[in-house]
């Protein structure tokens, strides 16, 4: 009899075993376009998309999914981030572009493409427990599995915020201090044309006096 552990380890990598994924972060050079590639082998499969600027200008993108045929599937313009799933009716190549040509600032842009297929994973066949403690067993994976995609996807967002977050900080401080300094030295003028004017009182009224 196979224990309750092997089985949940069995439905876990029989789950990962179904799915394809690629997940990368790279820089997109000013007026740059850069295209990833995906491949589905079958028909009805679902491909996840999701991107995110982390950092670079005003954080958005232009973004395009091209399809087997040159069909475009996704696009969008001046995005800053985006989460897409849709499912590839055709087998073949898929094209994910990104397009910083609207920017004029480099950016680093992270992306997962994945590719996963709607069929559910079947059980290795042996010997085991009744059909419905399987059964019960093999819906708390999947839904233990939809919850840890729910949580990776969550700890993604808020990385992303706080890249952007850090990102304002440092151009809010960088503003303060050249505001700083230029209040400063305009400070500085201010007192030098201060004291320039009154010598130039006084010394026009001792020429008077005289």
């Amino acid at each position: 009899m196979m224990k309750p552990t092997l089985l949940i380890f069995s439905l876990l990598a029989c789950l990962v075993s179904e799915a394809a994924a690629t997940a990368l972060t790279f820089k997109l050079a000013s007026g740059e376009k850069s295209c990833f590639y995906a491949v589905a082998k079958k028909e009805t499969e679902k491909i996840a998309f999701y991107f995110a600027v982390q950092s670079g200008g005003t954080f958005d993108i232009d973004y395009e999914v091209i399809g087997p045929g040159g069909k475009v599937v996704l696009s969008g313009q001046k995005e800053r981030q985006g989460d897409f799933v849709f499912t590839a009716n055709t087998v073949g190549d898929y094209e994910f572009c990104f397009d910083s040509a609207s920017s004029s600032a480099d950016k680093f842009v992270d992306f997962e493409i994945s590719v996963e297929n709607e069929a559910r994973a079947e059980l290795p066949s042996k010997q085991g427990p009744t059909p419905e403690s399987t059964t019960s067993l093999e819906e708390s994976v999947y839904k233990i599995s939809s919850k840890l995609s729910t949580i990776a996807r969550n700890q993604k967002y808020f990385r992303t915020r706080e890249n952007r977050n850090f990102s304002t900080v440092r151009s809010t401080e960088s503003r303060i201090i050249n505001f700083s300094l230029v209040q400063s030295a305009l400070i500085v003028c201010m007192g030098a044309l201060q004291v320039f004017v009154v010598r130039f009182f006084f010394q026009g009224a001792r020429k008077g006096y005289v």
